[in-house]
């Protein structure tokens, strides 16, 4: 941590892991009494009180008044300094780059969208990436020097916890991570994609107090985010969420990992622009017959977002068709995990119905009526910007894992 406030949490004692919890709780559940946080953290009153008294001292927390009670005492309410300090998340895109700053509350102050990138698998596209979050921090409004952790999320397989990515900037002997921070010298932690895109609407998107979540992530590829008990799932080597890559049909497709019939191949984003190309090349008629004539590789995923809802018909049958096939598989999901709730995200969601109809005719289709009747299907509340605040929220959770 570059913080320095944050020096008593770097000890390793039990007092320092102690207080971690406590900011671990307060991060998920917001502003708690001290009898909330007593119970919560199977503490006593008398330490509590004095760990809250320390905290305060430090700059760490802050009292927000009284908590309002029908009767007896108003109890007093703690929760995180705002000021105390600052998280950077980097989401990168197919083609640019996200980039956000939250509070140590967890509000997001400077949200900076698309800035140009091209994401090149070398160590000049590294150098190029850190160039960007570095300008961004040096124009925004906060100190270097609060910014105590920086998360980037990147597609495939990342490991959070050793810090490798093995899809993106695997460079050399040493975790990108430690590469990042030399780079950027700032604390740097990574993960995957949809894994922070499902921490982000697990914390402030459309989790409606859930705690066993699915978040499925439909954009040029396909991937799955797990949430269970109110924890996300990364699995032994931090690679859980393969959703895209399980081998369902025999279509002689080759997917971008190498093999053959993955469920990517025929519900994706890729998906839709390569059965689009096809069909038009066959004759079939939409409004974007000119620009694939054109240019086949210049028609990206928005631009096919954007026909459908001018409501290309050739396009509307594509996104349903995919629909249908993803739920599916989606009922294969719930028939195992028997989640409270299964988001659909990514940049596809945003077709909204003409996607999400096709999803939860084949859900009610395909999953045990008895499994799947508790479960809700809904769209991601925060669309494009789920990836970028899910990084922001991970950069601060990761500060304070045990």
């Amino acid at each position: 941590m570059t913080n320095a406030i944050f020096k008593s949490l770097e000890q390793g004692s039990k007092g320092a892991l102690l207080r971690k919890r406590m900011i671990a709780h307060l991060i998920l559940h917001g502003n708690s009494t001290i009898m909330e946080l007593s119970k919560a953290l199977d503490l006593s009153v008398p330490t509590v009180t004095k760990m809250i008294d320390e905290m305060c001292q430090l700059g760490i927390l802050n009292e927000f008044g009284k908590m309002e009670t029908n009767e007896g005492r108003h109890p007093h309410l703690y929760g995180l300094n705002p000021e105390a300090a600052y998280f950077l998340g980097v989401d990168i895109k197919n083609r640019g780059v996200n980039l956000g700053l939250i509070n140590f509350n967890g509000d997001l102050l400077e949200d900076h969208m698309n800035i140009p990138y091209q994401p090149e698998n070398s160590l000049e596209g590294l150098k190029s990436l850190c160039q960007v979050i570095n300008e961004f921090v040096d124009n925004c409004q906060v100190e270097r020097n609060k910014i105590v952790n920086v998360n980037v999320n990147l597609s495939g397989r990342v490991n959070p916890e050793s810090g490798y990515s093995y899809s993106w900037f695997n460079l050399g002997e040493q975790p990108l991570t430690v590469t990042m921070s030399q780079m950027t010298g700032l604390h740097v932690t990574i993960d995957n994609d949809t894994r922070a895109m499902t921490y982000g609407e697990y914390l402030r998107g459309n989790n409606q107090a859930k705690r066993d979540i699915l978040f499925v992530n439909v954009s040029w590829g396909l991937g799955l985010g797990i949430i269970i008990d109110g924890k996300i799932y990364t699995g032994k080597s931090g690679f859980a969420g393969e959703f895209g890559h399980t081998p369902v049909f025999d279509n002689e497709v080759i997917c971008h990992c190498g093999k053959k019939g993955c469920l990517e191949t025929e519900a994706s984003g890729s998906a839709v622009h390569r059965k689009l190309a096809e069909r038009i090349a066959a004759g079939e008629n939409s409004i974007l017959a000119e620009a694939f004539g054109n240019d086949p590789q210049g028609v990206t995923i928005e631009t096919i977002i954007d026909a459908v809802n001018r409501e290309d018909m050739l396009c509307i049958e594509i996104i349903e068709e995919v629909g249908y096939k993803l739920g599916k598989q989606i009922a294969g999901l719930i028939n195992l995990f028997n989640p409270e709730l299964v988001i659909i995200g990514g940049l596809l969601s945003m077709t909204g119905d003409y996607l999400l109809q096709p999803i939860r005719t084949a859900i009610r289709k395909h999953s045990l009526q008895m499994v799947h009747r508790d479960t809700h299907v809904v769209l991601s509340t925060l669309t494009n910007k789920a990836g970028l605040i899910g990084a922001c929220m991970l950069a601060r959770s990761r500060t304070f894992d045990d």
